[in-house]
């Protein structure tokens, strides 16, 4: 159904976060988004997963009111997002991919004025503005023109706008783009503070660190379908088993390792010749001992060998990283 010709009704089951049914986006014969069901109940965090162009930056501008869905409904904060799309707006903060405050003024005037834009009293906006800047490290820094700063002191300066107007919702794409370690795990904890106090938070991310660490709950698109939800500690067990994992001295025995490998796989290795890495689902009961002895054995110079649980990598990997090949146990049991 067009945008156009929607019903205006809410989805089935909506609350105050985030809910969507059958959310599609169609660029001509292209859907860029397709069948997507969301379930984000109020304080709670929802990771959004895939590849550039797998549709999660089009499932954000839907969700926050800057793109007409093609098919399906969704609510954010209670309110249809395109028969209620003003009362969304205010009702939501969102920090894209791009930092989008203003170079030509200060850093306090930028979140001054953001404050105004949500109506706050000159005198609130001002102390909530005190309060972000020293929240994320930029008080220093607070009355220094913005087109002096870093990129990844634009992205804090961002999220600390989208946070001017305590939103009850907050879109967050791909947050931590651009900052140090230091800074993204300072981000993470006052995200989580958020949340804790009852914020809900849609962010999407290429960190599977940062999905494993924030969200309670994960959905992976591919092509603009769902292949993959639910809770990481849930993804990670029906990808199954452990992981041996065998980092290379050169590319040139990649090859050679993968094959040494497959005697004791339970599925298929995964090969990152960038990292020098080769990493095989484990069978039941493989010997450490056994492994290096086969690496050996076929002249491998392996310079380590080690044995890991599953991760969000592998969950990622096993539903997104061969497009068009069979499917194996492991994508078919995250599908359902």
């Amino acid at each position: 159904m067009s945008a156009a010709g929607r019903s205006t009704a809410l989805p089935t089951g909506a609350h105050d976060g985030v809910v969507a049914e059958g959310l599609g986006k169609r660029y001509g014969e292209l859907w860029a988004l397709r069948e997507v069901d969301l379930d984000v109940p109020p304080g709670s965090v929802l990771g959004l997963l895939g590849h550039n162009g797998a549709g999660k930056t089009t499932a954000i501008r839907i969700l926050t009111t800057l793109a007409l869905p093609s098919a399906g409904r969704a609510s954010v904060a209670g309110l249809d997002v395109v028969a209620e799309a003003a009362r969304v707006r205010e009702r939501i903060g969102l920090a894209g991919q791009y930092a989008t405050v203003d170079g030509l003024l200060s850093a306090r005037v930028n979140l001054e004025m953001v404050g105004r834009l949500y109506h706050l009293p000159r005198a609130i906006a001002r102390a909530r503005a005190r309060e972000l800047l020293e929240r994320l490290g930029l008080l220093e820094k607070a009355d220094i023109l913005v087109r002096t700063f870093s990129g990844g002191m634009r992205r804090r300066l961002d999220l600390a706008a989208s946070l001017m107007g305590e939103p009850p919702v907050l879109f967050l794409d791909e947050p931590t783009t651009g900052l140090d370690p230091q800074g993204r795990n300072d981000l993470w904890t006052l995200l989580r503070e958020l949340v804790d106090g009852g914020t809900t938070l849609v962010l999407t991310t290429q960190y599977l660190e940062e999905a494993d660490r924030l969200a309670d709950n994960i959905v992976v698109l591919d092509r603009g379908r769902i292949v993959a939800a639910g809770p990481p500690e849930e993804l990670k067990a029906r990808v199954g088993g452990e992981r041996i994992e065998v980092t290379l001295a050169s590319e040139e025995g990649l090859t050679s390792a993968a094959e040494a490998l497959s005697a004791f796989a339970d599925g298929q290795s995964v090969t990152a010749p960038e990292e020098l890495r080769v990493t095989m689902p484990a069978r039941a009961g493989t010997r450490l001992v056994e492994v290096v002895r086969a690496l050996d054995a076929a002249g491998v110079d392996a310079l380590d060998v080690h044995r890991r649980e599953a991760t969000l990598d592998d969950v990622f990997l096993a539903v997104t990283g061969s497009h068009g090949s069979p499917e194996t146990p492991a994508t078919e049991a995250l599908a359902r």
